[in-house]
Parts: C-alpha cells; sequence; structure tokens
C-alpha cells in the first residue's frame, strides 16, 4: 500500500524559508511522478511542482517559479519542497501526491501539512 508522509510545515516570515519533505512508501508499481499541490480554504487544490520519476523533468506554477525547487533523495525515497522568498499568498495546506502506473494512473495523497507565512 503506498503511503506518502509530509513533513516540514510551520510558521514563518515573510522572506523565510522553509522544506517541506514528503517520504513515500509502497511502490509496487511503476512511479511515474511525485507533485506538490496547496489549498486554500474553500478552493480546490492546485499545482505547485512536479517531477517525474524516469527523466526527473519538472514543472512549476508561475507564482512560485524561482524560489520554489523541488527534488529527490532516491536513497531516503523521499521528495522535497525547497520554499525561498516565501509570501503570505503561499500560506496554505500543502499535499504530496503520487501517480503510480498500474496499467492506468492511480492518483495517493499524504495527509497534509500547514505553511503559514506571517510577521
Amino acid at each position: 500500500q503506498v503511503q506518502l508522509v509530509e513533513s516540514g510545515g510551520g510558521l514563518v516570515q515573510p522572506g523565510g524559508s522553509l522544506t517541506l519533505s514528503c517520504a513515500a512508501s509502497g511502490f509496487t508499481a511503476s512511479l511515474y511522478a511525485i507533485s506538490w499541490y496547496r489549498q486554500y480554504p474553500g478552493k480546490e487544490r492546485e499545482l505547485v511542482a512536479e517531477i517525474t520519476n524516469a527523466v526527473r523533468s519538472t514543472i512549476y506554477a508561475d507564482s512560485v517559479k524561482g524560489r520554489f525547487t523541488i527534488s529527490r533523495d532516491t536513497s531516503k525515497n523521499s521528495w522535497y519542497l525547497q520554499m525561498n522568498s516565501l509570501k503570505p499568498e503561499d500560506t496554505a495546506v500543502y499535499y504530496c501526491h503520487a501517480q503510480v502506473i498500474v496499467g492506468r494512473i492511480v492518483d495517493y495523497w499524504g495527509q497534509g501539512t500547514q505553511v503559514t507565512v506571517s510577521s
């Protein structure tokens, strides 16, 4: 069973940095990509960043380009979201998301971690 466990959220001042971690386990099938999404209260989740597993290609939301970096450590089966120059509008719940190929693509989600950017 696929499990994704996020950590690293918290309170940070504007301009500060945080690194979110996603520890993954249970991949018995082929992992296609890991993504980070965020969700504002009353809104749908939105894609923040994605990294594909095979070729490590990355995509970022325009709002975070140049500030956030997605990466992975295959030795630890972990993925990271380095967030720099944080803004109050980055305040949200951040979710780790996995796309696993099992004949078709199956989605898995972590439990989410709160990021609050405030002075």
